[in-house]
């Protein structure tokens, strides 16, 4: 699975690895794909720094990368607290009800929520990238779009590449307008925000949108088999997040939440803005039911819903919650039937890759005779 960008990146495989977890990232590159490590949990610089001296002692000098979440317009000036005002009391009122209805105890005393993702917060953001600059990254990639110019700059500086996620061919031209290295055409199918576009007619839209550059496509992709046609497509490689949640080197803290992955069709996700206040596929569950519901008050606008339901995500994944527990994850949940090491799950899908191309190449030598 060799392309012009994956030589470009010195990896043996054009598979590059999203995920929350340094032990996961870390396997996907010794396995000889691309892990890049998500930061929007890490609100103190320290803990960043800490997890990425982890990634250089675990990476055998290979390479890896950073996905942060940074708006492309640059706002300066906001705090966390100046956020937090702007939440109503009918939504902090709703979001104790539902729990209320469930009977989800709260937080002890002075425990902080693991889910107060303010890696939303611009400022954060910034921070964590301080951090990462002093680390051999080669990677920089942004969820939504490309971050502000003077990051772009501040990357190229420094070596390091910077990808962009897109939904639509037009979202992709304007990232490639921005100066960005690698557009990642995430399909409706993908776990986490994302657009109205399947990964089959977003991926070559993108790749004829924005080329040269190059694309990697990501959405529902789980095999090998899918790999390759993502190749066949246009891109110069996948991106793919869901399918290592269920590794033994991921850490979700819960097995009943584990269990509802293993045990989970790839028809029981919902595009839902409960989580972050913009869409984003994910298990669903009596909580995104909840916040669905038109009768109810309604996700607030990112990131206002994601502080605002921090600490009850937290109560629910810590007392197991089991029929609001959920995570995002895409359509491909229907393929994690097993816990598996990253090692057997990336043996996987070099297998399904070759068995894909060989049968291509027989097809078409049986068309040229």
């Amino acid at each position: 699975m060799e392309t012009e960008l994956s030589k470009r990146l010195g990896v043996e495989h054009a598979i590059f690895g999203f995920t929350p977890f340094p032990a996961v990232a870390a396997a996907i590159t010794r396995a000889g794909g691309f892990g890049v490590l998500g930061a929007v949990r890490y609100t103190a610089p320290g803990d960043l720094a800490r997890d990425l001296d982890w990634m250089q002692d675990h990476t055998d000098g290979l390479p890896y990368g950073l996905d942060v979440v940074m708006p492309a317009k640059k706002v300066e000036g906001v705090t966390e607290a100046d956020v937090e005002a702007m939440i109503p009391d009918g939504h902090r009122r709703f979001v104790a009800k539902v729990l209320a209805e469930h009977g989800v105890p709260p937080l002890a005393d002075g425990e902080a929520s693991g889910w107060r993702i303010t890696g939303w917060m611009e400022e954060v953001a910034r921070g964590q990238l301080d951090v990462a600059f002093d680390y051999p990254v080669k990677l920089l990639a942004n969820a939504l779009g490309p971050p502000p110019a003077d990051v772009v700059d501040r990357a190229h500086r420094h070596g390091v590449l910077v990808a962009a996620l897109a939904g639509s061919a037009r979202h992709a031209r304007r990232h490639a307008e921005a100066g960005i290295d690698i557009v990642v055409a995430q399909g409706y199918e993908a776990g986490g925000h994302t657009g109205e576009i399947a990964s089959m007619v977003l991926t070559p839209e993108v790749v004829d949108a924005v080329a040269p550059l190059p694309v990697l496509a990501a959405g529902g992709i789980g095999s090998g088999e899918q790999i390759a046609a993502g190749l066949a497509l246009g891109a110069q490689g996948v991106w793919l997040g869901s399918i290592w949640l269920t590794t033994t080197e991921a850490d979700l803290h819960s097995r009943a939440l584990t269990a509802k992955l293993l045990a989970a069709g790839s028809g029981d996700t919902v595009r839902s803005r409960a989580l972050t206040g913009k869409p984003a596929r994910q298990l669903r569950t009596e909580w995104t039911d909840a916040w669905d519901d038109p009768e109810g008050p309604g996700a607030l606008p990112m990131p206002l819903q994601g502080l605002l339901v921090a600490d009850a995500v937290s109560r629910i994944q810590k007392y197991e919650a089991e029929p609001l527990l959920g995570t995002p994850v895409g359509q491909i949940v229907g393929r994690m039937t097993a816990e598996r090491p990253v090692r057997e799950v990336f043996d996987d899908l070099t297998r399904g890759f070759e068995r894909a191309v060989t049968r291509l190449d027989r097809i078409a030598k049986r068309s040229r005779s």
